[in-house]
């Protein structure tokens, strides 16, 4: 049995994906039980309800499984999501105390880093941290840009024809499919109990902002041009959008960070799935 964290979500549904059509028994763990069943209907995937917050509830989910895919869920951008992500993590780490686990892989992000108020890039460090200081073989997967980054974006492109970048239009960032996100970590999940430390995962081929634009004009037959935010405004544009102060000042330290410190190695394990497929199936999807 595998137990997969955020299993309702883009790359915690890819990775059950993965396992369930191998003909491998899930376990999808959940903080609300009647999504994940309407999310998962006719399928084999089993639902348990837990949550990171209840490290004991979550312990228990873990203890019917052999392995777990480990992702911590995002808070609320209304929130301290610097706060209350700590919180999870550190709620994942006790659950693993006692779980009877041979194995984990956990979702990481590139440049994951120590820090302070630079949101996922240290959050998901102290993840990495604790995982290494615990008994269990721990898998870690650094993701690159979430190609779903784009998806909300598509009303505004498709009405407007502008797409919105906080970074400059010509920086190349590595970008990857959720999809491509889930068969990695699913082949770490089946792979030897000495498959362990970490791992960077990409799309076939790196990406900039113009490529989003280029990608999502030829999928809407329309032309789509770039807007670039400028630096000063990060802050006061995550406000907009509905960020608490503390969630708007950490997403734009994070967001300089990445920028201006681009920590990914040119070797990673690359997915197949280009741009132009993803945002194909995006538009199609809507």
């Amino acid at each position: 049995m595998f137990i997969v964290m955020g299993g309702t979500g883009h790359v915690g549904s890819a990775v059950a994906g993965s396992l369930l059509a191998a003909g491998h028994e899930v376990t999808i763990v959940t903080r609300d039980a009647d999504r994940a069943r309407s999310r998962w209907q006719g399928t084999r995937a089993r639902i348990a309800q837990a949550d990171a917050n209840d490290p004991d509830s979550l312990r228990t989910v873990f203890r019917q499984g052999r392995r777990a895919f480990l992702l911590n869920p995002p808070a609320d951008p209304g929130t301290d999501t610097d706060v209350v992500e700590r919180r999870t993590v550190a709620g994942i780490l006790r659950a693993l105390e006692g779980s009877g686990l041979e194995k984990v892989v956990a979702a990481s992000t590139g440049g994951a880093r120590p820090g302070e108020r630079i949101g996922d890039l240290s959050v998901l460090w102290e993840l990495e941290e604790g995982l290494h200081r615990q008994a269990i073989p721990a898998a870690i997967n650094r993701a690159g840009f979430y190609m779903s980054n784009w998806d909300s974006q598509l009303p505004a492109v498709r009405e407007s024809g502008t797409l919105t970048s906080l970074y400059p239009a010509d920086a190349r960032l590595p970008m990857a499919a959720p999809k491509d996100l889930g068969a990695a970590a699913a082949r770490r999940l089946l792979s030897p109990l000495d498959d362990v430390g970490t791992q960077h995962v990409e799309g076939p081929e790196r990406y900039t902002a113009a490529d989003v634009a280029g990608a999502f004009s030829r999928a809407l037959h329309r032309p789509v041009k770039v807007s670039v935010v400028p630096r000063d405004q990060w802050r006061a544009m995550f406000r907009q959008l509905g960020f608490s102060e503390a969630a708007a000042e950490s997403y734009a330290r994070m967001t300089a960070a990445s920028l201006d410190d681009l920590q990914v190695p040119d070797e990673a394990t690359r997915g197949s799935i280009t741009l132009d497929a993803y945002v194909r199936e995006l538009v199609a999807r809507s």
